[in-house]
């Protein structure tokens, strides 16, 4: 009897055992899959090397990707004397080489120029906090990025610990782009002194830098004879598409002889021409060339062998403009063919048709909703005296727009569908309002968005993305005929007709800015942006053409090429440029060289 029960008790023990492992094995599932939950976070914070798609197979997504805006800056066509002056604030001179270092280290702020990078150091000023004080709250709002000259901080998320940070690191970055919640909470380790500085002086730094060199590359163009009749659009253009490059005192910038097709401006320093005598003797000395000259014209009309070497002459080194042949050919062609496709160019006044003039809301029946989200909905309707009438009524809630700051991104909205009058843009009839919504009448597409049939595909063959992307360059052609640029392609705001056809829908972010100037706002979805709306250069009409090349690469493998667990990190993926992405080898080789020249860093399409 006694054995019974001496096994029971043994019994009893091992079950309890099992059961208390069996806790501890919950508990560490549930601590592992909350590390792993983290881990991009954490990695996103620290820098690390870049992990392309190709790693994860580019798994087709899932979730639909969403849009984000800042408040509409305006100002794209805003005079330099107009920008508020931001304020420098005095520190010594170890501290701004600190501030300096910690921005050249952050993988996203190492990417500006150098000039915005030194008036960004003199503009920060000091805060300081005490041992235990909340820097920044998870869930807030933010608008400060800061820079820690003393002291450690602790970053966490969800009340778990991601990693410590010391001096002569910059956090917060992603709150200077546009207005966001903070994603992770830092609370001060120690006392703490910090250099801050705030979005609108950023934008205001960027905008100004911008503008500045926009202004100074087109008046050293439009110096040059052989652009003398090219019209200020194209001078533009072109300044848009100069290159920056630097020489060392007695480097050769051109060699006689050598064949070459770039042309340069000189911006700094200065340089020496020479040229060898018809007998082989030494070079002779011709002239010096200075700040504003410039020299292979000749090269961009397709002269190709230099006549004269040329050497920087200048101790602190010579800083030249340069552009090179096939850019300048193709960006001169490309701004003639866009402007010849559609000769009707300018705006038309909006008349609203007679048929939808008279028409009330209550004149229509809901059938079904057809989509919903953040800013409201998307009806299915039928007019009540015409059952066969059909179209898709999207209802935007008017607190919702105030709150966002969108009231200009509806208005552009509404304004660009009424007078587009495109086969790939879906139109919209007319509009309405009441106490809580504002509505548009549209074109039904009932074949449904294209997202949906790619996530039920998963990729799309060469010939339907083929197809689908030539659907998307025709409605870009018409809008940048017009001046219009778009700013939100993905395949959630591409509906399917009834025939197959694609057409592009939801305006929100598009915007008029005639054929020269650009726009300073920073919107779209974060997997789709381009550089220089991430970098807040300024941006036009070569925006899409960057965005046309992700969708190109999301139809061919079901996923955007640069895809991080936040938007920081994908706007840093973004700013390592297209090359650094392994493609796919069922990309073809034709798409693949498609895709790369429509992603270049520095835009070269009007």
């Amino acid at each position: 009897m006694g054995s019974l029960q001496d096994l029971q008790r043994q019994l009893k023990s091992k079950e309890e055992t099992i059961q208390r492992l069996e806790r501890e094995l919950d508990i560490r599932d549930e601590l592992i899959e909350q590390l792993k939950s983290q881990l991009d976070k954490y990695q996103s914070i620290v820098p690390k090397s870049l992990s392309t798609g190709l790693a994860n197979g580019y798994m087709p997504r899932k979730q639909r990707a969403q849009g984000i805006s800042a408040a509409p800056q305006g100002g794209f066509n805003l005079n330099l004397n107009e920008f508020k002056k931001y304020k420098a604030t005095k520190k010594p001179e170890n501290t701004k080489c600190l501030i300096k270092q910690a921005i050249l280290d952050n993988d996203f702020m190492k990417n500006l120029d150098t000039g915005q990078i030194m008036a960004i150091v003199d503009c920060m000023y000091m805060v300081t906090y005490n041992r235990d004080d909340i820097i920044i709250r998870e869930g807030d709002v933010g608008s400060l990025v800061y820079v820690m000259e003393e002291g450690r901080v602790e970053v966490s998320k969800d009340k778990h610990k991601l990693c410590n940070m010391g001096h002569g690191k910059v956090f917060g970055e992603l709150a200077i782009l546009y207005n966001c919640t903070r994603t992770a909470s830092i609370k001060a380790l120690t006392e703490c002194k910090l250099w801050a500085i705030d979005r609108p002086c950023f934008q205001s730094i960027m905008m100004e830098t911008g503008m500045q060199k926009q202004q100074e590359y087109t008046e050293f163009l439009t110096s040059v004879p052989i652009f003398k009749e090219l019209t200020n659009d194209k001078i533009s253009k072109l300044a848009d598409v100069l290159e920056e490059a630097h020489y060392n005192n007695g480097d050769y910038i051109c060699r006689q002889d050598a064949r070459g097709d770039t042309f340069y401006i000189i911006s700094k320093g200065q340089v020496k021409v020479t040229r060898k005598a018809e007998n082989g003797g030494e070079a002779a000395f011709i002239r010096n060339l200075k700040r504003g000259d410039f020299f292979g014209e000749k090269a961009l009309q397709g002269e190709d062998v230099r006549t004269a070497n040329i050497i920087a002459d200048d101790t602190e080194g010579v800083d030249c403009l340069v552009t090179d042949r096939d850019s300048y050919v193709q960006l001169i062609s490309n701004i003639a063919d866009i402007q010849k496709a559609y000769p009707d160019g300018m705006p038309s006044t909006h008349v609203v048709a007679e048929e939808f003039a008279s028409l009330r809301l209550s004149d229509f029946t809901v059938i079904a909703t057809l989509g919903v989200g953040g800013f409201g909905r998307v009806e299915l309707v039928q007019m009540n005296e015409n059952k066969s009438k059909t179209y898709a009524l999207k209802c935007l809630k008017k607190a919702h727009i105030v709150e966002t700051k969108q009231e200009e991104h509806i208005m552009n909205e509404k304004k660009i569908m009424s007078e587009a009058s495109c086969d790939f843009i879906v139109k919209c009839y007319r509009t309405f309002k009441d106490r809580k919504y504002l509505y548009m009448l549209l074109e039904p597409c009932l074949g449904g968005e294209l997202w949906t049939l790619l996530r039920d595909k998963e990729v799309f063959d060469d010939p339907t993305a083929r197809f689908y992307t030539a659907c998307v360059v025709e409605a870009f052609t018409y809008l940048h005929s017009r001046g219009i640029v778009y700013r939100d392609l993905k395949p959630e705001n591409l509906l399917l007709d009834n025939r197959g056809y694609i057409k592009l829908v939801d305006f929100g972010f598009a915007k008029r800015i005639g054929y020269s100037m650009k726009t300073w706002t920073f919107c779209g979805t974060p997997e789709y942006v381009a550089p220089e709306i991430i970098l807040n250069k300024g941006h036009d009409f070569a925006a899409d053409y960057w965005s046309l090349g992700i969708l190109m690469f999301e139809l061919l493998t079901g996923s955007p090429p640069f895809t991080g667990s936040d938007p920081m990190r994908t706007y840093n993926m973004i700013l390592r440029g297209i090359d650094s992405i392994d493609f796919p080898r069922k990309i073809s080789r034709n798409a693949t060289s498609l895709i790369k020249r429509l992603c270049r860093e520095i835009p070269r399409k009007g």
